[in-house]
């Protein structure tokens, strides 16, 4: 049975419902469709959510919460949501599947833009650019001596949609050694590119920067402990593009603060915005405000993938 374009769609997300583009391009795959944007920029939780959801059989929507609660309140007419943006973590998907609520999602449409972002940070904690960056806006002016990030020993914890996009860039680009570690194994991408595939404490022990690409859940949360950061070389850097929540952001702060760690950049955090001021004031310490997915083309990608997944024809299965 053909699936049902939908009639009424509700555009819970900020971004995509102030996009221009996005806003055109939705409007004209659906001309039939009554479409509710988001156009007062409000941040909708809970009973604010449904409120602006009910009623309508098609959905967008980015960092909202969708548990169980939220989605039972929007049947019967609730019929496909579409996902902007590549987590899930924010969507009961057990839920939507028991109600039979069609999902539209599609997975590292922002890789890129991910990638890059980490590459830059490991460049920059590497080349001291943030202490650098603060001592020259306080008036001193000296050299700091920093590292390259070829030949660098890099470990990918998670390697999925963009752990494939970053390992082949620092691989063949950079003629990084890379370690991956994930619960999956990938043996002809990793054949491919010369990706070793390693257990996290060997990964932790060996890599000279470590980068997270992992989903936050009951089995990802605080995956780096402190009994686990401890594993790190002296003067490795860690990065986390990922989510907020998969690092003991403590533990970072006291290693960075004594020089166990050479560096660290987190664009996500737990929680968001952060209120560790203490951890944002150190001069080896970069902060971005989950910036991984913020670039023009990935935007646009998100937002039209999200336009596709309207007319998504598939049920979750369970989790």
């Amino acid at each position: 049975m053909p699936v049902t374009s939908p009639r009424r769609i509700a555009v819970a997300s900020r971004s995509f419902s102030r996009h221009p583009i996005l806003r055109t391009e939705l409007i004209a795959r659906f001309p039939e469709a009554s479409i509710t944007f988001n156009d007062d920029g409000v941040s909708l939780a809970g009973v604010a959510l449904v409120d602006f959801l009910k009623g309508h059989d098609g959905i967008v929507t980015a960092l909202e919460r969708l548990d169980e609660t939220v989605l039972m309140a929007l049947r019967p007419e609730l019929k496909v949501v579409s996902k902007y943006g590549v987590g899930l973590d924010m969507i009961d998907l057990n839920a939507l599947r028991r109600l039979g609520i069609r999902l539209g999602w599609t997975g590292g449409v922002n890789r890129r833009s991910v990638t890059e972002l980490v590459i830059s940070c490991a460049i920059a904690l590497l080349r001291h650019v943030p202490r650098g960056n603060l001592e020259i806006r306080a008036g001193h002016f000296r050299q700091l001596m920093g590292r390259h990030l070829s030949n660098r020993a890099v470990g990918i914890i998670g390697c999925g949609h963009i752990g494939k996009d970053l390992a082949p860039i620092l691989r063949h680009a950079f003629g990084c050694p890379v370690l991956a570690h994930d619960i999956l194994d990938f043996p002809e991408f990793y054949a491919a590119h010369g990706v070793e595939p390693v257990g996290l404490d060997e990964l932790l022990a060996r890599a000279d920067i470590v980068t997270l690409h992992l989903p936050l859940d009951a089995t990802t949360r605080d995956i780096l402990s402190a009994d686990k950061l401890a594993l790190m070389r002296p003067g490795a850097i860690l990065i986390n593009a990922a989510r907020g929540g998969l690092v003991d952001e403590q533990a970072v702060k006291a290693m960075l603060m004594d020089g166990r760690l050479g560096g660290a950049a987190f664009d996500v955090f737990d929680p968001e915005p952060p209120v560790d001021h203490d951890l944002l004031a150190l001069p080896n310490f970069l902060a971005t405000p989950h910036i991984g997915g913020s670039a023009e083309e990935a935007v646009l990608a998100m937002g039209r993938a999200a336009i596709d997944g309207l007319a998504a024809d598939t049920v979750p299965e369970a989790g």
